[in-house]
């Protein structure tokens, strides 16, 4: 098969490599993939910059990719030869991920993607698709309330805003960084969008809310926003706290505590097993009936895949950046 990989950490023209290696053999309970695109996330790119130890000598890098299941393991069903997937955890404490034209991973983590679905849309569903559900629907969901999604052009954010839609938030703000980007999510379905370099961020929510704050927050950015908290959240709201862009978290404790704010922490890659499936149930139907846009801002072929993480790295891009085989 053709493949990415690195052998050591550091920035990306220094350490990618495009070439040949054997093709893997689905072991039992395993499907083999051969993938048409993988998506690339910036946990993708700050893992080959060494946000977290290499757990092998070498790392085909990326979690999120889709193609078709070409072969299978003992004890998966034979019928699955043939079938659209999209794949999840693809290098999630494994060295080889989804940046090669196969991949094997188990049985579960190739999901079924609906024929309507293109595959360049499928490579960004294990990450950015998954996080917005889960921090749209975790602990009460959100229907009838107010919800901000931090960062609303980004892949989450994106997703997010339309999901909060779906799933029957009553109104939706998000912060951006520029006017593309406020268009970006307008599209999306976000009713205002706050420029958080040229506005003020809790004075915009509080204006916006009529004082109130919002009932939920899916927030990119714990630390940064952690000290605003009392100031942007309803009473008895909650935030969703998937990314932060520093290890500690500060907050107003009493502020937070006589407002019954609660908080949960959580990252898509360790998702509860029924929680996971609840999730990709609900998304294939979601799928099915055409209701989700897909933000594919730019793709780059398999000898390009420095371009790419790049691309991702610098945010040269609005949406997600894909890989194609």
């Amino acid at each position: 098969m053709r493949a990415a990989w690195y052998e050591r950490t550091g920035a990306a023209r220094e350490t990618l490599v495009v070439g040949d290696m054997a093709d893997p053999e689905p072991g039992p309970g395993e499907v083999r993939v051969k993938l048409a695109t993988s998506g690339v996330n910036p946990s993708d790119w700050k893992a080959r910059m060494g946000s977290r130890p290499m757990i092998a000598p070498r790392i085909i890098p990326h979690s999120d990719g889709a193609g078709v299941i070409d072969k299978v393991g003992a004890g998966v069903a034979p019928g699955r030869v043939g079938e659209r997937v999209w794949v999840w955890n693809g290098q999630w404490k494994r060295p080889f991920g989804t940046c090669a034209t196969m991949i094997t991973v188990a049985d579960e983590q190739a999901v079924r993607l609906p024929a309507s679905t293109p595959f360049e849309a499928g490579a960004c569903f294990g990450i950015p698709l998954l996080t917005a559900y889960r921090a749209l629907t975790t602990d009460g969901g959100v229907t009838g309330k107010s919800v901000l999604v931090s960062g609303g052009a980004g892949g989450v954010g994106h997703y997010a805003i339309q999901l909060a839609r779906l799933l029957g938030a009553r109104q939706i703000l998000t912060s951006i960084s520029g006017d593309a980007k406020a268009a970006h999510a307008k599209t999306a379905g976000a009713d205002h969008c706050i420029n958080y370099k040229t506005e003020n961020l809790v004075e915009r929510v509080r204006e916006i809310t009529g004082g109130r704050g919002v009932d939920r927050l899916v927030d990119l950015d714990i630390a940064g926003h952690g000290k605003l908290l009392p100031d942007i959240i309803a009473k008895d709201g909650f935030v969703a706290a998937y990314g932060t862009n520093n290890q500690q978290v500060g907050v107003e404790f009493t502020r937070m505590i006589v407002q019954g704010i609660g908080i949960r922490f959580f990252i898509v890659y360790e998702l509860a097993s029924d929680s996971r499936r609840a999730a990709e149930a609900h998304l294939t139907r979601l799928l099915e009936a055409g209701t989700l846009q897909h933000a594919i801002a730019a793709t780059y072929p398999l000898d390009r895949i420095a371009d790419a993480h790049e691309a991702v790295e610098q945010g040269k891009h609005i949406g997600n950046v894909v890989v194609t085989m």
